[in-house]
């Protein structure tokens, strides 16, 4: 994982050109969860552990790795460096088991899970909040659920920024640190979680794209780092031009949001191997970035593709 020893701190993070309230956070600037909300409107009101946070893990460069670890990449992995000393290894995981939002194993070392049962309207504190728990816990240690914690640190304020080395899985042996015995009951829950796995695959590199084969398609799934606006005008001018698929054997068919990012969908050929649409993704890649820096005003053309874009917004399910 790249380091970068600079941490965004909470307090960085707000303007401190009023009185303060009683935390010390100005309540008439931007609340430091991200929302865009005032802080008094925000985190610093009565109902706060209602709010939801929009984009819970904003600023980080991981962005929109840990969104598609989150949302629909069904086992992988990836470590995390934190600004403290002395600390066993600690990898993220999309799930745990039982959903979990931590564990410590037997040599103190910590697994996080992003996917879990119940979470407060602040992902990244969430997380946060089980880390925290993990590095005090002592080995061999579960944390079923976070409680609905409003105050505290949130993932932004606790790692080393840069990209994620994810690794993606084809089953959940990394849960274990010894093999299981078979017909145990943890061979049989494993052997349980594993046949529930859709495979699925990084696309060449890029973050937050991955192939996945759903059963009866592949789709390639990209979370989009650019705001929604800015990508969906992109599209738009790709689609004008008839360059929005990924060459043959490939259908855009829509898109839906996550965490404050929009990602787009693609239908591929389910007989293609992964692999396959690494030099298609690039490419696209390309023109995409050709179409997100131009500023010229949308054609009548573009601006119907835009609409017919926009009414192919879907929720994942």
């Amino acid at each position: 994982m790249a380091q970068k020893t600079s941490r965004r701190s909470r307090s960085a993070q707000i303007a401190q050109d009023g009185a303060p309230a009683a935390d010390g956070i100005n309540p008439r600037q931007p609340c430091p969860c991200g929302s865009g909300r005032r802080y008094k409107a925000c985190h610093g009101s009565g109902d706060a552990e209602n709010l939801i946070v929009a984009r819970p893990f904003a600023g980080l460069a991981a962005e929109t790795e840990l969104i598609a670890l989150r949302e629909f990449v069904p086992s992988a992995t990836a470590p995390l460096t934190i600004d403290r000393e002395d600390v066993p290894s600690i990898t993220l995981g999309s799930v745990l088991p039982a959903a979990a939002a931590a564990l410590t194993r037997a040599d103190g070392s910590i697994l996080l899970g992003l996917q879990v049962q119940t979470h407060s309207g602040d992902l990244s504190r969430d997380v946060a909040a089980a880390l925290e728990w993990a590095l005090d816990a002592g080995p061999s240690q579960v944390l079923s659920v976070v409680g609905r914690a409003t105050a505290g640190n949130r993932l932004q304020d606790l790692l080393f920024d840069g990209p994620l080395d994810v690794t993606v899985h084809e089953t959940f042996g990394w849960w274990l640190d010894v093999e299981a015995e078979p017909g145990s009951e943890v061979a049989l829950t494993l052997e349980r979680a594993n046949s529930a796995i859709m495979p699925t695959a990084k696309v060449a590199e890029l973050p937050g794209a991955y192939w996945v084969d759903a059963g009866e398609k592949a789709h390639l799934r990209w979370v989009r780092p650019e705001e929604e606006a800015t990508v969906m005008a992109a599209l738009a001018r790709l689609a004008a031009a008839d360059e929005l698929d990924l060459g043959d054997g490939s259908r855009y068919v829509g898109s839906f949001r996550a965490h404050g990012r929009l990602v787009p969908v693609w239908d591929l050929d389910r007989d293609a191997h992964p692999t396959e649409w690494n030099e298609p993704a690039l490419a696209f890649e390309e023109r995409l970035q050709r179409a997100l820096a131009s500023d010229a005003p949308l054609t009548d053309a573009e601006r119907r593709a835009r609409d017919g874009i926009l009414g192919r917004q879907f929720t994942l399910r």
